[in-house]
């Protein structure tokens, strides 16, 4: 293909094939690809919308602008029944897509009537200290005790701890560099000195080149599915019961940070997000330091 990308090969094939075999899809997906990366948009975006478009107009076999609304429902409709949770499924990235794509051929997309996107309103998954240290502890290979570790400590996206670099880690600052990540941006957080120890006898061990976890293939990271891998075992010998995901240990970084006292700023800037309302739903999972209660009546007359 003549536009670089970083799709996955998975995705790949199905974009491939829908501009081998749907007319015109080619110079739209290259379109696409420019106007994703001029926005600012992250790589993880331009697949998830290229991946819709290209299934979209395969299953049509025309270019999306070209489907008939009737259709174009009935098909999204297919997708919704597909999933239990339609706002975190193919639903939503071909909507999404959808709407990306009309916008940017100029195409009214209150005309089509795309349907809206229902937020969810469930509040995430925590862990308390005693299940992290359980999941911590259950894996047999010290690569994914350290890594599940370091998810925690640093409040890492799945594709953030895939990314990292041996030379990410700076153990004089103490600070970890996360390049590029969700909305192309980089930040620094704190480096673990727990997590430092891990991360040395892990080293030593295993000898990591480039990336800090490396995949099966020579100068590979360990892929987000491999991760997943590691955690499913985990769960299963830890005999942990709740729906627990690689986020979650992002959810219980924020969580614990609260419970802890710090202020939900840092904790926006440290988790990357882009705006506070994001953040601001720990706040209904932290429980309060009921040690720290008070009245304001009593500090204003407080003695002194």
């Amino acid at each position: 293909m003549e536009t670089q990308s970083k799709l996955h090969k998975k995705s790949f094939t199905i974009v491939e094939q829908a501009c081998h075999e749907v007319r015109g899809f080619r110079k739209l997906y290259e379109e696409l690809d420019d106007k994703v990366r001029l926005s600012g948009l992250s790589s993880s975006t331009l697949t998830s919308y290229a991946r819709k478009l290209a299934q979209l107009s395969l299953h049509f076999g025309k270019l999306p602008q070209f489907i008939e609304e009737k259709d174009l429902n009935k098909y999204l409709a297919s997708l919704a029944r597909q999933s239990k949770t339609p706002s975190l499924s193919d639903f939503k990235f071909a909507v999404y897509g959808l709407r990306y794509c009309y916008r940017m051929l100029g195409i009214n997309e209150k005309l089509i009537k795309l349907p809206s996107i229902k937020k969810e309103s469930k509040l995430p998954v925590v862990l308390n200290h005693q299940e992290c240290k359980a999941l911590f502890q259950a894996p047999d290979l010290l690569k994914h005790r350290v890594l599940l570790a370091l998810m925690y400590s640093a409040g890492l996206r799945a594709r953030e701890a895939s990314r990292l670099k041996l030379p990410d880690i700076d153990s004089g600052r103490m600070m970890i560099h996360i390049r590029q990540s969700k909305y192309n941006k980089d930040r620094y957080v704190p480096l673990s000195s727990a997590i430092l120890k891990g991360l040395r006898k892990y080293y030593y061990a295993c000898r990591p080149v480039e990336y800090l976890f490396n995949g099966n293939e020579a100068g590979s990271p360990l892929s987000v599915r491999g991760m997943q891998w590691a955690l499913r075992e985990a769960v299963k010998k830890s005999k942990l019961q709740k729906g627990i995901t690689l986020h979650t240990l992002r959810h219980t970084y924020a969580t614990h940070l609260l419970e802890y006292g710090m202020d939900i700023v840092t904790i926006k800037e440290l988790l990357g997000h882009e705006r506070i309302e994001t953040t601001l739903i720990y706040l209904h999972v932290a429980k309060p330091n009921r040690s720290n209660l008070f009245s304001p009546l009593d500090r204003l007359y407080a003695k002194g």
